[in-house]
């Protein structure tokens, strides 16, 4: 009996630590000092496209629609919904990127779905089966839209200036997020995802501890797409 009690306390104890552990990391994340990319001399690339003709040049747009995410906070719920969009109060990683770009004008799922149709041996994840309700919302898709149709650039962290905002970067292939105008005190930016963690805008980009290495690095052309019908 003592024993099973002594059991008891110690598990009670680690508890404990790691909850002290956790609430640590987030009170630092929340408020340690944060950086722009002129504390480095960083220049910040504008687009020069407006596409949807608001006064705001694209990558702003990307950018504030990832923090406009980032504030709503919705919960991290992982299902199929007809249509293909979920409720404004559910997502997951995938959703930050069209809900960013639809800031900005573009239907992510609109540019997904085409590519797929006329290039269904490319994605890998369709299985020759394109499917619009899901598609553009997977991450192995997501990766092989961005590498055929934008600019693919560094995955190297320590090339701090080649990070801009409004960046799209994959781990792997399975978990996507959207490059922060905030950086930390070595000048590496802040990552804005949803992995269903506390703080949605985080210096997380380095942590491959816990999501796989970065595969992937890209920005949308400056190009003027075709305006949706």
């Amino acid at each position: 009996m003592k024993i099973f009690k002594r059991i008891i306390i110690i598990f009670i104890i680690i508890f404990i630590i790691i909850a002290i552990s956790i609430f640590g990391f987030f009170v630092y994340q929340k408020n340690k000092t944060v950086y722009t990319a002129k504390d480095f001399g960083i220049k910040t690339i504008i687009s020069k496209t407006d596409y949807d003709n608001d006064g705001v040049d694209d990558y702003t747009d990307i950018l504030q629609g990832a923090k406009i995410e980032a504030n709503n906070k919705p919960i991290y719920k992982s299902e199929y919904y007809a249509g293909g969009y979920p409720p404004d109060e559910e997502g997951v990683c995938t959703d930050v990127i069209w809900r960013a770009l639809k800031n900005a004008g573009y239907s992510l799922k609109d540019m997904v779905d085409e590519d797929i149709k006329n290039n269904t041996s490319k994605y890998p994840r369709v299985n020759g089966t394109p499917d619009p309700n899901i598609d553009f919302r997977r991450v192995p898709n997501l990766k092989v839209y961005f590498e055929r149709n934008q600019l693919s650039l560094t995955t190297d962290l320590s090339k701090i200036e080649e990070w801009q905002p409004g960046d799209i970067v994959i781990f792997g292939t399975s978990h996507i997020g959207i490059i922060s105008d905030k950086r930390n005190k070595n000048g590496i930016p802040y990552l804005i995802h949803n992995a269903g963690q506390p703080l949605r805008e985080e210096d997380a980009l380095e942590l491959n501890n816990i999501y796989e290495p970065i595969t992937g690095h890209y920005r949308m052309k400056e190009i003027i797409y075709k305006n949706e019908v």
